[in-house]
């Protein structure tokens, strides 16, 4: 009998001081390292002094980013709630928060009162307001703040975050991280505000992206050189983030996806999404979508090509060249 206890006593002493770390240390976690999680982390780690932790369904993820730094492994999302006063998810899709915040094992079965909460995925907003109102209820303090800028903002740490949240501490709290990550954090109201803005900007986005590379395959129909054209229209009236950052023909500008053979950006599948969002929000204020819904539509049609879906959705570019020849 003593033996045996003897042997259990450095897992005992290990989840003593396991339960003393998450019951009264500050430390910073993160959940959700995809393709924009991945590199938002890395800055917010690297620019931390708290404790970092992180989790990810994919096991990968995790293993990458723990080798690559010194950040600890959650086994779980409530497992990394209870170790940490402040948590950043990034998520595909509103199951995906749904899933990581309420469910068994859940970031609410492991918060600790007055952790802030920030979710940074684009999600249906009436979704981020029952979440949030969820995390508020169980003691914590939850914001909603989606971002802008892509994976090439998500690299430089020069993204856009839209805020919504309850009150101005719960804005300062949070711009204190966001500030890590990217260059505009803005307030945009109450909670689910910052969510409206952002399916608003990407309908915008998705509608603009169109335009232009319906205006590029127009030009170089036309016998013009697409580098030159490009430079016209941003110097000119046209411009826009889909021509001046991400425009859609390969080789216009070389941070583009459209030059890595239309890979490592913001893809298809997710922009049709969004616009489904937007579609859905609209629907519910009685709100006119003429060109949103020809975009959704053109991006649905993108998504049916599996190739498609999982490329950056400049790439409607490639669709309007290879559907639209004759």
């Amino acid at each position: 009998m003593f033996a045996r206890t003897v042997t259990r006593l450095p897992k005992l002493i290990q989840g003593l001081r396991r339960a003393s770390y998450s019951t009264s240390t500050e430390a910073i976690g993160f959940i959700g390292l995809g393709q924009m999680g991945f590199h938002m982390a890395k800055h917010l780690q690297a620019k931390s002094t708290l404790p970092f932790v992180v989790y990810d369904a994919d096991p990968s993820a995790i293993a990458r980013f723990t080798t690559e730094t010194n950040a600890r492994a959650a086994t779980s999302p409530g497992d990394l709630a209870s170790q940490t006063s402040v948590i950043i998810t990034a998520l595909p899709e509103s199951s995906h928060v749904q899933a990581v915040y309420t469910g068994c094992t859940g970031i609410l079965s492991g918060l600790r009162k007055d952790t802030l909460c920030i979710d940074s995925s684009t999600i249906d907003p009436s979704v981020s307001i029952d979440v949030s109102q969820r995390v508020n209820s169980a003691g914590g303090r939850a914001v909603d703040a989606p971002i802008s800028g892509g994976i090439m903002g998500a690299q430089a740490a020069t993204l856009t975050f839209m805020v919504g949240c309850e009150t101005e501490h719960d804005f300062g709290r949070t711009k204190e991280h966001l500030e890590k990550m990217g260059k505009n954090v803005v307030r945009c109201g109450g909670l689910g505000a910052g969510q409206a803005a952002k399916i608003c900007n990407n309908l915008l986005l998705a509608i603009s992206m169109i335009g232009t590379a319906e205006a590029m395959n127009l030009g170089v129909r036309l016998g013009l050189d697409p580098a030159v054209l490009a430079s016209i229209v941003n110097t000119s009236s046209g411009r826009c983030w889909a021509s001046d950052t991400a425009n859609p023909v390969p080789g216009v500008i070389e941070s583009a996806p459209s030059t890595n053979k239309y890979r490592g950006g913001f893809k298809t599948r997710l922009m049709l999404k969004d616009l489904g969002l937007a579609s859905n929000a609209a629907k519910d204020t009685k709100t006119p979508l003429v060109l949103g819904a020809l975009a959704e539509n053109i991006y649905r049609l993108m998504a049916h090509n599996p190739e498609l879906a999982e490329q950056d959705f400049s790439s409607v570019y490639k669709w309007l060249t290879n559907s639209h020849k004759d």
